[in-house]
This record gives C-alpha cells, sequence and structure tokens, in this order.
C-alpha cells in the first residue's frame, strides 16, 4: 500500500492552488512515519469495510497523520506515535504541533470514539475496517479557515480529483472490501466516480462534523444505522 501513496504524493507535489487558499499542507510529506506504521500494523488485505473521509482536518490528519486522527485517540486508543516534521510553508495560524497539540479535532474524536466504543481492541477493529482520506491535502485560507476539495475552482480540481481517483482505485483493488462506507457526500461522489466497474458496495454515512446537526445529535447512532443497514453486524 506504501508504494500507491509515494505515487500519489508524487503526483500531487507539482499541483497549484490560487486564492483564497494561501497554503497547502501534506501530512504524507512530514507526517509519514506515523501514516507508515498506522498501515504497517493495519493495512492488511483484506478488509471488510473501507471508511472513506474527504481530507485531513487541522487538528486530526494535519498533526498526526492518521486520518480523522485526533490526538487522544491516536496516541492513547491505537497507540500510534512517530516523529513529524514541520511543514514548509506553515501557516502562522495553523502551526503543526505534532502528538504535541493540544486540541481536539471533533470529527476525529467521533470516528475513533465510536470504534474505541464499540470494539474491545483496535486490533479487533482493524480486522474488519480501514479508515483512510479521499485527498492528503489541507487547504487554508489567509485567515486560517479551511477550504475543502469540493469547493476548488474546476480547472484546480480536475487534476487534484484525477490524481486521488487513480489513488483509490488502487487502494480499494488492493484492500479487496466488500464494502467503501463514504464518511459524507463528497467521498461518497468520489468513490462512485472512482471505482466504477470495481464489485465493492458504496454506501454514506453522514459526515461526524459539529457543522452537521445530525451528527452533533448522535454520531454513533448514524454509524451503527450505516452497517445495519448493509446487514454488517458489530461485535
Amino acid at each position: 500500500m506504501m508504494d500507491i501513496f509515494d505515487r500519489l504524493t508524487e503526483d500531487l507535489r507539482p499541483l497549484r492552488f490560487g486564492p483564497p487558499v494561501t497554503c497547502v499542507y501534506n501530512p504524507l510529506e512530514y507526517a509519514r512515519p506515523p501514516f507508515d506504521l498506522y498501515l504497517q500494523r493495519h493495512g492488511q488485505a483484506p478488509k471488510e469495510v473501507v471508511l472513506l473521509g474527504m481530507n485531513p482536518g487541522p487538528f486530526g490528519m494535519a498533526q498526526t497523520g492518521i486520518p480523522f486522527g485526533e490526538v487522544s485517540h491516536v496516541r492513547d486508543w491505537l497507540g500510534l506515535r512517530a516523529p513529524v516534521r514541520r511543514p514548509d510553508p506553515e501557516h502562522p495560524k495553523r502551526p503543526v504541533q505534532g502528538f504535541e497539540c493540544a486540541r481536539s479535532e471533533v470529527s476525529g474524536a467521533r470516528v475513533w470514539g465510536w470504534a474505541r466504543t464499540r470494539f474491545s481492541d483496535p486490533e479487533t477493529f482493524f480486522r474488519r475496517f480501514l479508515v483512510l482520506n479521499y485527498c492528503p491535502l489541507v487547504f487554508m485560507e489567509e485567515s486560517g479557515r479551511n477550504r475543502t476539495p469540493d469547493r476548488l475552482p474546476l480547472a484546480e480540481r480536475r487534476p487534484l480529483f484525477e490524481a486521488c481517483d487513480r489513488a483509490l482505485r488502487q487502494q480499494v483493488e488492493h484492500l479487496r472490501p466488500r464494502f467503501l462506507l463514504a464518511v459524507g457526500r463528497f467521498a461518497e461522489k468520489r468513490a462512485h466516480e472512482a471505482l466504477q466497474g470495481l464489485e465493492v458496495g458504496i454506501a454514506c454515512v453522514p459526515h461526524p462534523s459539529p457543522a452537521n446537526p445530525e451528527a452533533n445529535r448522535g454520531w454513533d447512532r448514524l454509524m451503527d444505522r450505516a452497517l445495519l443497514e448493509l446487514e454488517l453486524s458489530l461485535p
């Protein structure tokens, strides 16, 4: 799997993004050691379900290199920790502090918190599941505000999506999951585009972002319901 992400990083490196984006982070470059450790421990094929997010959050994967990687869950439940460098350039309002980051990312805390409450240990979870992101890049405006990939201009989206579609297809071909469960509608749409012709079921669970009122009423039950609709059992 690591070679897939090596190629994706090479494909994305020459891409450029204009205003209002002023800074772009790629954790696959500066936070690669924890990501590699994550794949070494848990990326073995086959998987029953791939959970697919959109792109890193500033206090999740941008800090730890792990998809939805809220620091305390990555460190204390997944038991993963490895050196994280500083990106260059680094946005002054979004410093990368790695595993020393004290801020919690709600989306990541909800995803890994669900896994932690439903499975006895990480090994039991990862025998069936793997969590990945469609796009590894973090896009930031001058204010530090996130700009999601779907809000980029078409001319910037096209080569970005081509590279990420290709990498996603390779990941799914390698992992051979029964289902890809997209976390949010954007990831669902990209999965349908990228995975045409592959024998994998595609479904969607609402995004756990605090901007989503439905998730704020209890994301765990939304995730449980999505698996139930796929006729997948929990431990």
